[in-house]
């Protein structure tokens, strides 16, 4: 209802790629998992952080294009 979610993507001894894919695979569920009936931009906006880090922004619309890529 507060259209925030908390995933953990994985740990620090994870190797870069497979932190990668691991947050690559939350946006895409979170993408899929969009009713048919929302309109317009369906994630606004993300940020990504340890636990006691400070956040770092992502582009939403850059991780789409490259799930598109990835998908193609």
């Amino acid at each position: 209802k507060t259209a925030i979610i908390h995933v953990p993507v994985g740990k620090l001894s994870f190797a870069d790629g497979k932190l990668a894919d691991n947050a690559l695979a939350v946006i895409h569920a979170v993408l899929r998992a969009k009713p048919s009936a929302a309109k317009g931009r369906y994630i606004r906006k993300a940020t990504m952080s340890s636990t006691m880090g400070p956040g770092i922004p992502i582009d939403p619309n850059r991780v789409k294009n490259l799930l598109a890529e990835d998908e193609a």
